[in-house]
């Protein structure tokens, strides 16, 4: 299991890489919307602003800011397998 390390400040910004576990797809880019739709739907419950995104067939590099009063909690929220 690998060993996250995240910090536990308010108005943190973070750098993540998200790949798919079979790589060599197109699925992010064939289906952007749905992915939009669903960082949207998740924004509402767990606000964070998107600093900056790149998506790419099979994976996607992501620069976001929590909050300043959100500290880790829904950061980890976010990043986790299943999400909130």
């Amino acid at each position: 299991m690998p060993n996250y390390r995240r910090p536990k400040v308010p108005g943190a910004t973070v750098f993540f890489t998200v790949t798919l576990a079979e790589r060599g797809t197109s699925l992010l880019v064939d289906q952007v919307e749905v992915l939009r739709q669903a960082v949207c739907a998740t924004r509402l419950d767990h606000p964070f602003y998107i600093d900056a995104w790149v998506v790419l067939p099979d994976h996607l590099h992501a620069v976001w800011t929590l909050p300043p009063e959100d500290h880790g909690r829904r950061k980890t929220m976010i990043l986790r397998p299943g999400g909130a």
